[in-house]
């Protein structure tokens, strides 16, 4: 295997990758350049002890024993059944779901929160596991309330330090002293004892399952003659207080009783006492009364109703009075918690031999068992319960008895003490559930403000993440009402088991590559559906409280997305994204963007230091200003070499690009391009970024700017190149000088944006400055437009149409128009012109000799007396008139460009000096070699552009001195190589003095119009 050895050294050999693998334990994602070190096996559980009695367990919990009777009551049998078969079906869709991505490879410990967020990503999978976390601490204090409340009304009422239970407010104030102390003992067990808890849950389980069997039995086993009696007055059902006298039970209006008493002062009774006959009823007569036909219908009830009516009642009279208002929609919300806990098993898939097995037959098979169970126990409770019973929460007509205790064989006591440590084992678990999710998500590091609580003790105990759970917990304990905190689990576990079908949903519609699930049984309209009933149920149970479940998802998303997760799980969130990306690619290629959907598409060509840092940062912040967060920014560069050499270094210098993008908060891409040639690496920048329709337009480049100092060609000619290819692309151009005296994103400018619109462009000058006004920094900047008027043009007419122009594109600005005098060319001029020919010349030929120092002295003893423009006054020529007569058109011509003529400027060349004339700028030794160059006359042409360059340049410091910021065109480059260094010395003339210059050159094409 030499052929490979390399490889083989590097990535490891097949089998030891293949034997770490199979021997894979569950938390840690195995990483190949650790070794292996082995651990002793823990005992795996199989499907019946790691799954289905687990989950059977969280499934059976308080609401069962103390709420069903009332829900089927109040709900009657056939709405009952309904809100059992939703619930039922969202979780065993839910089920499905999970079963898939479960069996989807290896589930580590960490269960549910584990598969939601590698499947949608750490955005989704930080929410919804915080999401589930609130759920799981907020049910251990659901379990807790339950269990001091079946503790205080139905066990020990004398335990209540308020007084009497019946009054709600003392009772809920029971809830809270009891509540807090045995959350506190729950606590300490979780945090000294988790093996006593893991011990409990057994005991727990066998007391749950022990419970339904005897309530079972007692459903079969209960007749009329041995059975609780009920008392009503009428057709209200009395408390048993009302309907017993010194203790025994005699339901009578007998003037000795406890209800006529009641009822009636001074020999005088209430109508309805007069009207209506006592009468004692069976309360739980059994199957075959027939009573299941009376409780088939629903008899919701109104807050402070009697139950059952619409009739206001009076707790002084013994009437039973609703406590809340019972709706379809109340008592979905508060049944809802009592499917829940079917991601036990997932939770455990660290423990199990075969999870991807275990999970699917296990969780499904305990959603069938308990479904099955509540669903018989809505039909036997219905027909073996009197309905007005039923709808006695809290069995005040059978002295504060439960009432599925007193259905139970062979004695109350069976259900009492089995529901209350039913319920504290549940209690017990979710609080030692809680902490490890919390623990999970903070490791994962994807919600940074919960970092704190992924710290253990030494014994791996998540110690500060169980004092958050049960501070979290005593807020539910003290609200006191288990009808309240019901409904808030409801939302977080709808919640979460809404983002699991999306999850499954998406990977099988997206058909990605890894999902190759063993469970077969799914389909994503079975997902789709899963995820429409938890949506559904989340508004039809309490729409606010829904609202703000997904509000507190919201603003964890955002959260973690604005802080930037760098957790990349190969989720279905990005596979969702690059369809999405592609759909739109697709779109976007169809055709080229209308003038009123164009904006610039950045490319900001970036230089780089020697360390491959940006060397002009602030050009990205310039870009972010510029683009106002909208649109596309690309930020490249390129490094020159060959790749297979500086591959390493084009990473690096990519990163450092895009932390440059970070700081400067652009919402951009960053690439760098490895070429041989640093001017054909732009080139192909130029050309090939981007992608599709999503492409750049506009192209950032920064001025060269020792171009002047430098001897080598290449200080210029990349500027040059670029702007070459960007023009032959049709592209926008925009150069930037001063680049290091632009403003931050965070500085706030007053003053000038001036635009010297000198050649139209498309719109481009127009088009930007709005733009930068869109930004903080460049936001109160008055706009100003300058534009030069010709000899021929109407120089009024033309700013009344400017105007007009800036009024119809909407655009706030002054106008000016200038003219130009038609002065004559300066001796500064012809000088700077004769000078620029002369340094192109002799470069050329020292390029050849590679004679570096003679060219430097010289280049010294040309700027040794620089002369600032706008200091320079034009003289006047002399007229033809004053006796100058011109016979060639040639010498015409020489004669009105020069305030000299050529042959003047040869006797200036001879004589010692001309105070500030070109004799200054050209004495030489008589022998020297350059000293051809030197006589040589410029280029009338030059001469000619010189000019423009110099008077421009006057008019614009005079003008635009103190502006912030300075826009004007920039020349079409030349077509040759000749005139390549004469262009950049027109430029440098053109922008001299002036702090912040943009040149724009426009694409060719109109970028912005008057038309809506």
């Amino acid at each position: 295997m030499e052929l490979y050895a390399d490889d083989l050294h590097e990535r490891g050999k097949i089998s030891q990758i293949l034997n770490r693998i199979a021997n894979y334990q569950g938390g840690v994602e195995p990483n190949i350049s650790e070794n292996y070190k082995s651990s002793p096996k823990k005992v795996k559980l199989g499907t019946l002890l790691g799954v289905y009695l687990p989950t059977i367990q969280n499934i059976f919990g308080v609401l069962l024993f103390i709420r069903m009777t009332w829900i089927v009551g109040m709900a009657g049998a056939l709405e009952s059944l309904g809100i059992v078969i939703i619930c039922c079906c969202t979780t065993l869709l839910t089920a499905i779901s999970m079963s898939a991505i479960a069996t989807n490879g290896v589930v580590p410990g960490g269960g549910s929160y584990f598969m939601i967020s590698r499947a949608l990503g750490p955005e989704f999978g930080g929410a919804v596991g915080v999401l589930f976390y609130l759920g799981t601490s907020v049910a251990s204090s659901m379990y807790i309330i339950g269990a001091v409340e079946i503790l205080v009304k139905f066990i020990a009422p004398t335990l209540s330090i308020f007084g009497d239970v019946t009054i709600e407010s003392n009772a809920f104030n029971a809830y809270r002293i009891y509540g807090t102390v045995i959350l506190l003992i729950l606590s300490v067990i979780v945090f000294i004892g988790v093996r006593f808890v893991s011990k409990f849950a057994a005991f727990s389980l066998a007391c749950v399952i022990l419970s339904i069997l005897c309530i079972y039995i007692g459903i079969f086993a209960a007749t009329e003659d041995d059975n609780v009696k009920i008392c009503y007055l009428g057709d209200r059902l009395l408390t048993s207080a009302l309907a017993e006298t010194n203790g025994v039970f005699t339901c009578s209006k007998d003037n000795y009783t406890t209800l006529y008493a009641t009822h009636c002062f001074n020999n005088t009774c209430d109508d309805y006492f007069n009207e209506h006959n006592t009468r004692v009823v069976d309360g739980i007569p059994g199957l075959g009364s027939g009573v299941f036909h009376d409780n088939l219908n629903n008899r919701h009830t109104q807050e402070g109703k009697i139950i059952g009516t619409d009739v206001h009642g009076n707790r002084a009279y013994g009437e039973i009075v609703a406590d809340i208002t019972s709706s379809f929609m109340v008592l979905l919300a508060i049944y809802f918690p009592s499917v829940t806990g079917i991601m036990a098993g997932s939770n455990r898939s660290g423990d199990l031999a075969d999870a991807s097995r275990s999970i699917p037959v296990g969780t499904i098979a305990a959603i069938s068992t308990t479904s099955a169970v509540y669903f018989t126990c809505v039909l036997f409770f219905a027909g073996t319960i009197e309905g007005d019973l039923l709808r006695d929460k809290f069995g005040e007509s059978i002295e504060g008895g439960l009432v599925v205790a007193k259905l139970a064989w062979p004695n109350e006591w069976v259900i009492l003490i089995g529901s209350f440590l039913s319920t504290l084992g549940a209690g017990l678990q979710s609080l030692t559930g809680a902490p490890r999710l919390l623990q999970a998500i903070a490791s994962d590091g994807v919600v940074p403000f919960l970092n704190v609580f992924g710290v253990t003790t030494k014994r791996g105990e998540p110690f500060r993440a169980l004092l958050l759970t049960a501070l979290i917990s005593e807020l539910g304990i003290l609200v006191a009402n288990l009808d309240m905190v019901a409904p808030v689990i409801t939302m977080f576990f709808l919640m979460c088991y809404g983002f699991v079908n999306m999850a499954c949903a998406l990977q099988t519609l997206l058909r990605t590559p890894s999902w190759r699930p063993r469970f077969k049984f799914y389909h994503w309209i079975l997902s789709l559906f899963g995820l429409a009933l938890c949506v559904c149920l989340m508004f039809i149970s309490s729409w606010y409280y829904a609202l703000i479940a997904i509000g507190i998802a919201v603003c964890i998303y955002k959260y973690i997305e604005y802080k930037g997760a760098e957790k990349e799980w190969g989720d279905g969130i990005r596979g969702l994204a690059m369809s999405a990306a592609r759909y739109s690619l697709l779109r976007l290629q169809q055709g080229t963007p209308h003038t009123k959907n164009w904006r610039p598409q950045l490319l900001v060509l970036m230089k780089l230091e020697d360390d491959l840092s940006p060397k002009y940062p602030q050009m990205v912040a310039f870009a972010s200003q510029l683009k106002a967060g909208k649109g596309l920014t690309l930020v490249n560069s390129v490094i020159e070499g060959k790749y297979l050499e500086r591959f390493a270094d084009a990473q690096t210098a990519k990163q450092k690009l895009f932390s440059t993008i970070e700081k400067f908060g652009v919402k951009g891409f960053s690439d760098v391009l490895v070429s041989e040639s640093v001017s054909v690496g732009m080139c192909h920048m130029i050309q090939n970024a981007g992608l599709g329709g999503l492409r750049h337009n506009t192209v950032m480049i920064g001025w060269p700017y020792g171009w002047r100092h430098d001897h080598n060609e290449r200080s210029y000619k990349v500027f040059l190149d670029a702007v070459k290819n960007i023009n032959s692309g049709q592209m926008a151009l925009l150069a930037v000088k001063g680049i290091n005296l632009f403003p931050s994103s965070n500085e706030k400018l007053k003053g000038t944006i001036d635009v010297w619109w000198i050649v139209h462009d498309g719109g481009m000058l127009m088009l930007l400055p709005f733009l930068l006004k869109q930004h903080k920094t460049w936001r109160h900047c008055k706009l100003r437009v300058f534009t030069v008027a010709q000899l021929e043009d109407n120089t009024i007419q033309m700013k009344k149409d400017l105007e007009m122009f800036m009024y119809q594109l909407r655009i706030e600005a002054e106008v000016y128009v200038l003219e130009m005098n038609n002065s004559d060319i300066s001796a500064y001029t012809y000088e700077r012109t004769l000078m620029m020919e002369q340094r192109t010349e002799m470069l050329k030929q020292i390029r050849v000799k590679q004679n570096v120092k003679e060219v430097q002295s010289i280049l010294d003893q040309s700027h040794v007396t620089p002369v600032s423009p706008t200091k320079i006054k034009l003289e006047p020529v002399q007229e033809e008139s004053q006796g100058v007569e011109s016979t060639t058109d040639e010498e015409k011509l020489e004669f009105h460009q020069y305030t000299f003529t050529p042959g003047a400027a040869d006797k200036l060349k001879s004589a010692p000096s001309y105070n500030g004339k070109a004799g200054d700028y050209l004495q030489i030794k008589p022998n020297s070699k350059y000293n051809g160059i030197l006589l040589k006359k410029p280029d009338k042409k030059n001469i000619r552009r010189m000019h423009t360059a110099v008077r421009l340049n006057e008019v614009i410091i005079e003008k635009s001195h103190e502006a912030q910021l300075v826009i004007l065109n920039l020349p079409a480059p030349p077509k040759s190589e000749a005139g390549e260094l004469n262009f950049m010395e027109y430029l440098e003339v053109l922008t001299e003095g002036l702090d912040r210059v943009l040149m724009v050159r426009g694409c060719g094409n109109e970028v912005i119009t008057i038309y809506s």
